[in-house]
């Protein structure tokens, strides 16, 4: 074989695996992420970049109440009246990539699929109940120590739900400019995508979100 020929098909092998691994690092453990949403002010400020971790989601970890994630995008963001089943008020997802390129771009690259990053405000078994700008859990309020000053929390179309099996119910802490569960339902832990392990830019607020 012609040396020129072999030295570039050696290198073209290197490259090759080199994206295999980085690709799978990415899905199953963990990748850098830069906040480019409103709804987690002040708590994540638009510019910050994250570290998610992924292997939470691989070994099929619990979330907590409190755990920041990111998570796919339901397909209907504000479903109607009409369409809501309150007796299992979970979040639709529809859509789903046709073709190997496609589902590649989606699940893999995630160049085509939207994704939100918000605040676990409840597990699955928990009564959440929206009243009188405060949230209750389990008939407790609950103590956001996040939450800016002065914020408060409107009630939507799901803000008197139990948290079904294998779901969690998110917010996020800009109340006022956030549109999450209260709008289209709980997430399915299925669509859990990551949670967010830690800030590292800037450099002054470097560690972990609490």
């Amino acid at each position: 074989m012609n040396p020129k020929l072999k030295n570039a098909l050696e290198w073209t092998y290197c490259i090759v695996i080199a994206i295999i691994i980085a690709l799978a690092v990415k899905y199953f453990i963990g990748t850098p992420t830069v906040v480019r949403q409103t709804s987690m002010n002040n708590t994540l400020q638009e510019g910050e970049r994250l570290w998610l971790n992924r292997w939470h989601r691989t070994v099929n970890g619990e979330y907590e109440v409190g755990d920041i994630i990111t998570f796919e995008a339901p397909s209907e963001i504000y479903p109607s009246l009409m369409e809501i089943n309150f007796d299992y008020p979970v979040a639709k997802y529809e859509y789903e990539p046709k073709g190997l390129l496609k589902k590649f771009a989606y699940y893999i690259l995630e160049t085509t699929k939207t994704s939100y990053i918000k605040r676990v405000i409840g597990v699955e078994g928990d009564y959440i109940k929206i009243e009188n700008g405060k949230v209750y859990r389990n008939g407790e309020e609950l103590q956001e120590n996040y939450l800016a000053e002065g914020v408060i929390t409107k009630s939507k179309t799901y803000s008197d739900i139990t948290v079904p099996e294998d779901c969690v119910f998110v917010m996020g802490d800009n109340r006022e400019h956030s549109i999450d569960s209260r709008d289209f339902g709980c997430i399915p832990i299925s669509k859990v995508e990551s949670k967010v392990a830690f800030r590292f830019w800037p450099l002054n607020k470097f560690g972990k979100i609490e």
